[in-house]
């Protein structure tokens, strides 16, 4: 077909869609269909809407956009290397989806700069979303004034309809929707197909109707394939709504101009193949070769590089201002983006000696979290409507609001995987603010992917878990977790800690604190039941991941080791046997990775392998213990489902008392 010349807008969108075919053509992998449908819309958005910097793609102030339709990643790349940020060139578009290549398969934040979330699994992405813009209304209510705005930018989110059909995105746009955040803009690529065909065979209601319930402003671009304006005039109305976020439905074709296979399932997910390429060239009126585009296309759409400067530029002078009427509130800033921890702040986690009174590890992180919230202001969070189980309220701080954004404490809701998503948007605004979430650690369950992708995309949350056993009691095997610490332990990056007395949960609170200031997320395990706080236990050896809690003259017959509220069980029996005239080393383990991680030598003076006779407790699943005991080891552990009953009663039926261990260790000890 003849095509009338086209504008540098229209060719710039081109762009987008033919960068994205040919990588993927290059490739032989990926998902052409939505950066060829969505590539206006995203066009309109960053070429006369978003704000940021492509030479400083960390600078503070800019807009958030997030590709939560992860699998149309080539989009974002095409437009970060248009827009003439450094981290994407030619060659990287060309590396799409090859080892250690800067254009991953979804987008990355940790691999591309200019990537603000890692997005793939459908739904996070928006959830992340929302999480940087409760950031970003958080900081604003903390440190901007009347006279001097240094935190003002907008979170903008491309989904797709498969970011629709998960649940985790109802859950956080509900949540988007109660707090009222105003500078959160969702557009919803409305393409109607997805893998399996036409949405119809499983996804037919109203969207927009939905999003309106949850209470979004919405607007709807019919034509979103090629009215620019159309979907300019609805950002623009999207942003002078400020009192509830908006979702703009853009109806698309999937795979615009290729002349097959656009509106099928076949250019969702597969390289169009050679001669639909061509003939898509040929329709689109781009007769350039593979990763060709035009000079005067490239000219044009890095004048966002000089728009970028400026943006900067004013935001300096702003901030020079500020930090000249106010240096208080300007240190504070900086600090924080600086990721900087106040002087002394670890001083603040309390210890204990055997003569304080047992509590539950969960009171004592109670403790932890408000002597840490009083000089780390930064640390933001809350639980999944279980606050006052988790016990973890920020005291006489408030709720975080409509319109009381200063506030700390959030409650999530019943929504858990809500929580936890938005949680990791928080931690990687990059502004320094410390997120936590928090629920019973059986449904951990329900957050599993965003503590997977906190861990995979270095994210700095910490997720609070309580009720971490049997011991819960009688709610029963619904809400006793058994196989799922095994389970969190197995997860790269992610650091488990189930301390067994206030000291250990002090120890914990410094780990989680230090690594969540390194971007890396860290889950701790707390008690329902009261545990006493023991002689050998230490806030500093926690680090260590395990150490000797209790210990004997020269070789040690037996190794006791424990976890959590079990320690307290290897120290009871340990001091029986060696009434009876054994050598018992007792040794805490409550961190499997970090004890993991210390070297050698250390690892061999805490458990020494000429010593093969050791036993493990802890009221969990055996899975991954024998790395520890050994082939001759044993362990008291637990490989059914829990039953209910007092948490007391629980225990004692299921072997955790110390007749048990000490039969177990006599037994090992012959």
């Amino acid at each position: 077909m003849a095509v009338a010349t086209q504008s540098l807008e229209e060719l710039s969108i081109n762009a987008i869609r033919f960068l994205a075919v040919d990588a993927i053509e290059k490739a032989k992998s990926g998902h052409p269909g939505l950066p060829m449908g969505a590539a206006p819309m995203a066009f309109v958005l960053w070429n006369r809407f978003m704000r940021y910097n492509p030479k400083n793609p960390k600078w503070f102030n800019r807009d958030r956009f997030v590709l939560s339709a992860g699998h149309g990643s080539m989009l974002q790349y095409a437009l970060l290397y248009l827009t003439g940020y450094d981290s994407v060139s030619i060659e990287d578009i060309k590396q799409f989806r090859q080892w250690e290549s800067k254009t991953p398969g979804h987008p990355e934040n940790f691999m591309t700069a200019g990537v603000e979330v890692t997005t793939g699994p459908l739904g996070q992405g928006i959830a992340n979303g929302v999480g940087l813009a409760i950031a970003e209304a958080h900081l604003a209510a903390k440190f901007n004034k009347p006279d001097a705005k240094i935190v003002d930018h907008y979170t903008y989110v491309i989904l797709g309809d498969g970011c629709n059909m998960e649940g985790v995105s109802g859950e956080a746009a509900s949540f988007a929707g109660h707090l009222g955040l105003g500078k959160l803009i969702a557009l919803y690529d409305d393409n109607h197909i997805s893998i399996d065909g036409s949405t119809d065979v499983a996804f037919t209601e109203d969207v927009s109707k939905r999003f309106e319930s949850y209470g979004w402003h919405v607007i709807h671009v019919k034509d979103g394939n090629t009215d620019l304006e159309a979907i300019h005039k609805a950002i623009e109305e999207a942003k002078a709504v400020t009192d509830k976020p908006t979702m703009i439905k853009v109806t698309t074709i999937i795979g615009y101009g290729s002349p097959n296979k656009s509106n099928t399932a076949g250019v969702h997910g597969a390289a169009l193949g050679g001669d639909e390429v061509a003939l898509t060239r040929q329709n689109l009126g781009w007769p350039h070769d593979p990763f060709v585009v035009p000079e005067d296309v490239l000219n044009y759409t890095r004048k966002a590089v000089e728009r970028g400067a400026g943006y900067e530029s004013d935001w300096n002078k702003t901030y020079a201002d500020y930090k000249a009427k106010y240096p208080q509130e300007a240190a504070e800033f900086e600090r924080y983006l600086s990721g900087k921890l106040a002087d002394g702040w670890d001083k603040v986690l309390p210890s204990y000696t055997p003569e304080d009174k047992g509590l539950p590890t969960r009171k004592h992180s109670e403790t932890c979290l408000n002597k840490l919230a009083a000089v780390l202001p930064e640390l933001i969070g809350g639980s999944a409507d279980l606050t006052h189980s988790n016990l973890t309220e920020i005291k006489g701080k408030g709720d975080f609001q409509k319109g009381q954004y200063q506030n700390p404490n959030i409650h999530f809701g019943v929504r858990e995987h809500g929580m936890g998503a938005i949680c990791n948007g928080i931690a990687l605004h990059g502004s320094g603010l410390i997120p936590y979430g928090a629920t019973f650690l059986i449904f951990s369950d329900y957050m599993r992917a965003p503590i997977r992708l906190s861990a995979l995309s270095q994210a700095g949350a910490i997720w609070v878990m309580t009720h971490d056993s049997i011991g819960q009691g009688e709610d029963g095997p619904t809400h006793q977790p058994i196989e799922t610490l095994a389970s969190l332990r197995a997860i790269p990056n992610l650091t488990v800690i189930r301390p067994a007395d206030g000291n250990e949960t002090s120890g914990a609170y410094k780990v989680a604190i230090e690594r969540a200031k390194n971007n890396a997320p860290t889950l701790l395990a707390f008690t329902r039941q009261n545990v006493p706080n023991l002689a050998g236990t230490s806030i500093d050896n926690v680090a260590k991941g395990g150490y000797i809690v209790v210990d004997t003259d020269g070789t040690p017959d037996l190794i006791l080791i424990g976890t959590g509220s079990e320690l307290s069980l290897c120290v009871t029996a340990a001091e029986k046997l060696k009434a009876e005239g054994k050598k018992v080393r007792v040794v805490s383990l409550a961190a499997w990775d970090l004890f993991d991680a210390q070297d050698a030598a250390y690892k061999e003076s805490v458990l020494p392998k000429a010593v093969t006779k050791r036993l493990a407790v802890e009221a969990a699943s055996s899975f991954g213990w024998h790395k520890y005991i050994g082939s001759e080891g044993d362990a008291v552990t637990i490989d059914r489902f829990g039953a209910s009953a007092p948490g007391g009663v629980c225990l004692e039926k299921f072997g955790f008392s110390v007749d048990n261990v000490l039969a177990k260790a006599k037994q090992l000890l012959g």
